[in-house]
């Protein structure tokens, strides 16, 4: 049972930041804002605060976290090399969205990696961020401030109504821009690897490396996750969610009938839709997550979204199916694994 007393500090409070920052390398955990999600952070030097973050969120032992840091001088104690295809990617996108697996150092406590021989590391691009890890002095292993399986915080909102109580501190630094975890990227190969789609996409990443592959997931069943995001139900409300794929016409027209039998059935039901769409649905609750013509914006919004379908009790959730190109590969990713891959298909 969690008793642990949380507070909630304003970004703009240097003296409670300072608090925090010494709190985390101490051993407590802080949640603080980046531009992709809010991150639930510990000296990723020690491995039983690094522990309590699996505690706090109920994450399964096998899943990695990544190691975010202030500073490209930080390297050298966490990795073993940085390839060149890796120098670019840095040189590009950091601080970004972006993360890195490179070869770990033996700095690194095995439980931050769940035991492979690689790491997983960022520099994010929130002031906030920054600053909570150059004053606490170490790098921070951080995944998701929410519990495991929810979909991603994007406001200290989210963090507090899911780990009030399990952790110290909480930093308010308003809502996240990105709004989807970082792309993370295997660089240890000759041609680097996309574990997990995000805010820096397949497109950029080509322009820098020229050759990028994209790893297959459910190719090898019983492979440990080489990255967050990877093996696992995440990003999921309380509520299931069923993609309906297809012609546009055609969807507006299949999810319309799904909520008239689902109401049949007495459930409360939530579509969420494309604001070009957000009209034509009969549904209980409808949420436009932004234009399909702007894949950004409904990135920036995707999980909050997820989290007012619980906030407003729907008993199911239809969705509408949006482009994958550009970040829309990430916001489609996230959107399958909530669905744990129920597809519609019309």
């Amino acid at each position: 049972m969690f008793l642990i007393e949380t507070r909630i500090i304003r970004a703009d409070d240097e003296e409670g930041l300072s608090k925090a920052a010494q709190a985390l390398k101490n051993g407590k955990l802080v949640a603080f804002p980046t531009e992709t999600v809010y991150g639930l952070g510990a000296n990723a030097y020690d491995p039983e605060a690094v522990k309590r973050i699996f505690e706090a969120k109920g994450r399964p032992g096998d899943n990695p976290l990544i190691v975010h840091i202030s500073d490209k001088g930080q390297l050298k104690d966490i990795v073993l090399e940085v390839p060149e295809n890796a120098r670019k990617l840095m040189d590009k996108f950091w601080p970004g969205p972006l993360t890195l697996v490179l070869k770990k150092s033996d700095a690194v406590p095995d439980v931050v990696t769940a035991g492979l021989d690689t790491v997983a590391v960022r520099m994010p691009d929130n002031i906030v961020a920054l600053r909570l890890i150059e004053l606490s002095g170490v790098p921070v292993a951080a995944p998701s401030a929410n519990l495991s399986g929810r979909p991603s915080p994007t406001s200290a909102m989210h963090v507090a109504k899911d780990l009030t109580g399990r952790i110290e501190y909480i930093i308010d630094g308003g809502s996240c821009s990105v709004g989807v975890e970082s792309t993370v990227l295997d660089v240890t190969g000759d041609i680097p690897v996309i574990l997990r789609p995000g805010g820096v996409t397949y497109e950029m990443i080509g322009e820098v490396c020229g050759k990028v592959d994209v790893y297959k997931v459910g190719a090898k069943a019983a492979e440990k996750p080489r990255s967050p995001g990877m093996k696992y139900r995440h990003y999921s409300p309380e509520a299931d969610v069923i993609l309906v794929e297809g012609e546009n016409a055609r969807v507006v027209d299949e999810i319309n009938k799904q909520v008239s039998l689902a109401h049949e059935k007495n459930l409360k039901v939530g579509v969420l839709a494309s604001e070009e769409n957000a009209g034509l649905y009969k549904a209980d609750v409808v949420l436009p997550a932004g234009s399909a013509k702007r894949p950004e914006e409904i990135a920036s919004r995707l999980f909050d979204c997820l989290r007012k379908f619980d906030d407003l009790k729907v008993d199911i959730i239809y969705s509408e199916t949006f482009g994958e190109k550009g970040i829309g590969r990430a916001v489609m990713n996230r959107l399958k694994k909530a669905s744990a891959g129920k597809i519609i298909k019309v």
